[in-house]
Order: C-alpha cells, then sequence, then structure tokens
C-alpha cells in the first residue's frame, strides 16, 4: 500500500461554496488548514459568527452547494496577492477586492441578485480570522478523496461521477474502494517529509448530488451510498502534525 498512493490533484475552494481551483503544489504548515482554503463565507442572514472569538458554525448558515445549486454555475478564480476573486458565470465578468468592505459588499449585492430564492436575510461575506477556516467540520484541516471510491459509486449509480462533488484538497489513487475510511488514526508522509494523520471519516451530504459543471441536482449520493454501505461515508479529513510541500504526482507513504 504504502507505495501505490499517489496525488492525482488538488485544490483549493478560497470561497465556500464556490467554485475550486486546482494547484500544482501546496506548502502545508503544522496544525494548519490547507492554504487557501474556505477563506471567505457568504452569510445567508445573521449567522452569529464573530471574527474576534471565532466558534465553527453549521454550514446551513451560509451559501452552499447542499442547498443552493446555481452557486456551481459560477466559475470563481482568487488571487491570493490581491485578494481579488473574479467571478464569471452571471454575465460579464465581475472582480472583487476581499480585502476590503467595497468588495466583500459587491460580492454580496451579486449574490442577492443571483440566488434571491436562496435568501433567508441579507447576504454578507464573512473573512476568516487568522487560525480559523469556514469548513465543515471543525476539525476538517485537509480533506483526502480516494478516486476508487469515487469509481465504485459510478458503478453503483450507472453513470460518471466527477471526483468534484466532494470538494476535496487531495486525490489520491491506489487505495482500494472505500479504504481510506479505515485509515483513521494512521499517518501518511510525503517525499518533503508532510505528515498527515487521518482524524475522521466524512459524511457526504446533499452537495454531492449537484453536478459541479451544469449545476444540476442530478443524483442522491447520499442516499447510494447508504443504501449500499449502510452509511454515508466517501473521503477522510486529515491533520497536519508535520509540516511540508505536497505536489500532484507525490507519491504517499503510509508510516502508522
Amino acid at each position: 500500500m504504502t507505495a501505490l498512493i499517489h496525488v492525482s490533484a488538488l485544490y483549493r475552494y478560497p470561497v465556500k461554496g464556490l467554485s475550486p481551483e486546482p494547484l500544482e503544489r501546496a506548502e502545508l504548515e503544522t496544525s494548519g488548514f490547507f492554504p487557501g482554503d474556505r477563506l471567505y463565507a457568504i452569510e445567508n442572514g445573521p449567522s452569529g459568527f464573530d471574527a474576534v472569538a471565532p466558534r465553527h458554525q453549521p454550514k446551513t448558515k451560509y451559501l452552499m452547494l447542499m442547498r443552493d445549486e446555481a452557486l456551481a454555475r459560477l466559475r470563481t478564480r482568487y488571487d491570493d496577492a490581491t485578494a481579488t476573486l473574479t467571478v464569471e458565470g452571471c454575465g460579464d465578468p465581475q472582480a472583487f477586492r476581499l480585502d476590503t468592505e467595497a468588495g466583500r459588499s459587491g460580492l454580496a449585492e451579486l449574490m442577492r441578485q443571483f440566488v434571491p430564492e436562496s435568501l433567508r436575510g441579507e447576504p454578507k461575506v464573512l473573512a476568516a480570522p487568522p487560525q480559523y477556516r469556514f469548513t465543515d467540520s471543525p476539525t476538517g484541516y485537509v480533506s483526502l478523496i480516494n478516486r476508487a471510491s469515487v469509481a465504485a459509486v459510478e458503478d453503483y449509480l450507472g453513470t460518471p461521477v466527477d471526483p468534484l462533488r466532494f470538494r476535496g484538497n487531495l486525490l489520491v489513487e491506489g487505495l482500494a474502494p472505500f479504504a481510506e475510511l479505515e485509515m483513521v488514526g494512521q499517518v501518511i508522509e510525503a517525499p518533503s517529509g508532510l505528515r498527515l494523520k487521518i482524524t475522521k471519516r466524512t459524511v457526504r451530504c446533499a452537495a454531492t448530488n449537484v453536478d459541479p459543471a451544469s449545476g444540476m441536482r442530478d443524483c442522491d449520493i447520499p442516499w447510494t451510498l447508504d443504501a449500499r454501505l449502510g452509511h454515508r461515508d466517501l473521503g477522510v479529513y486529515a491533520e497536519v502534525i508535520a509540516g511540508g510541500a505536497v505536489a500532484k504526482g507525490d507519491a504517499l507513504r503510509l508510516v502508522g
């Protein structure tokens, strides 16, 4: 197993609920989050989030694919140097400086126009303070998706399934279907010395039912997993216990 786990793709999601960005390489810090991931969230009415003393909030407080599948029709890219989010898919491309009040208000206004039926109150773009991210799980530092597990779901459904439905940071190959679920408590190491400890399974929600290309809700993956396996788990979360780089094509070694 140790020689067969390979990283086939890396992704980050700068704004919760919006589109992924592929990466060739990422530098992870000990006890840190996946870099550039879930830096912002779009509040769907007052959430109670306090940037001074942040506490994890359920994803239902924010705009998200589980309920707001129209978001998948937007294509976004984020520039770290300028904190600028460019949005396409709703008319002419628009750019918002998310490190400014004007930029955050502009993106909130776009959401007000794009998904008015989804709003329970005024949308507001929230920025994550240091040592906090808008992940689904309070311990969701890095998420891994096993491509073989996705292939198994394809067989169950009889139709292609885009791995991006599962919104993971690392896509890996070389494991048996759902073998990642049995790796909780184990450690994997990249050639750089990066070590990830698998901490918990990822329970899938209705966000996986949304095709990331079309924005259509076209299948029921959680129900299918439950019917076939007796649970709704696919993929795992990991904690960074030793910092380092990870790159597309890296071989990961099981060390404990």
